[in-house]
């Protein structure tokens, strides 16, 4: 496992135990982020108007399209690094 590898799955076990829960906006960026990292490109059908939830996540994943799965890792890493 790289370094890059052993420190995002350190991150995603920290983002767990963040001692004040972050800003809709933050845990937005945290979700894509982590999406982008780990599936890639987002490639679903975009939700219904009435999943407010959803489309949220949806569109802010839509827009890290073309990041690279390290460089998502890496900017999740510094995210919850900043957070904690």
């Amino acid at each position: 496992m790289s370094d890059l590898n052993a420190a995002f799955e350190a991150a995603v076990a920290n983002s767990k135990n963040l001692s004040e829960r972050p800003d809709n906006a933050t845990l937005l960026k945290i979700y894509a982020l982590y999406k982008q990292a780990t599936v890639g490109d987002n490639t679903e059908k975009k939700p219904s108007f009435s999943d407010m939830v959803g489309r949220a996540k949806w569109d802010a994943w839509e827009k890290l399209k073309g990041t690279e799965a390290d460089a998502a890792k890496q900017q999740y890493i510094d995210l919850i690094t900043e957070l904690s």
